[in-house]
This record gives structure tokens, sequence and C-alpha cells, in this order.
């Protein structure tokens, strides 16, 4: 998802519309993590960045999204960049190791 969301809208107090633009990204982690993950994958992960337009864009974690918009938010940002991409994580072969007896 590569969206730009509008957090200051002349209708709407800047608080719900706050609400609004998290709803929609929980919605997406949510519909993504539904998804069946390929074989030998263990879980969704996602990579993410957010800022004041794409060129701004900084990485950031899954859990940090929310904490960004809040930022954004106090800094009364007129809109935001949001990028997220989902990828599954496949789970790691270990190597057989030989030990030698002990006697």
């Amino acid at each position: 998802m590569k969206k730009i969301f509008k957090l200051q809208v002349e209708n709407k107090k800047a608080e719900r519309q706050l609400e609004s633009v998290k709803s929609e990204i929980r919605k997406y982690f949510k519909r993504e993590r539904k998804k069946k993950l390929p074989e030998n994958a263990v879980y969704w992960d996602f990579d993410c960045r957010f800022g004041k337009s794409a060129d701004e864009a900084q990485t950031l974690s899954a859990s940090e999204i929310t904490a960004a918009l809040d930022r954004a938010h106090a800094e009364s940002w007129d809109a935001c960049y949001v990028e997220i991409f989902s990828k599954a994580v496949m789970k790691e072969t270990e190597a057989p190791t030989e030990e030698e007896p002990s006697e």
C-alpha cells in the first residue's frame, strides 16, 4: 500500500480524521496477515515508510506507524505519506551438525 492520507479535512475534526487513518492502516495489516503463507514461511512481516511526502519518507517498523501518525497530528501536518509492503518471513533451516561421539 502506498498512500497519501489527509490529516486535515474541512468537515471533520482532526482527531476523528486521525482515528479513521489509523483504522484504515490497522485493517490493512489485519487483511495482509490473513493471507495464506507460502510454504516454509513462519509469519508476515512488513516494510514500512512514513513521512510528509514519498521523498521525505523514513523507514519504520509496523509498530511505530501509529506513534508517527500521532507526532504528525501534533505537528499539524496537512497530509502524510504511508508505504507498507508485506513479506513472508521464511523458516530458517538448520544445517545438520556432526558431533564427535564422546567415549
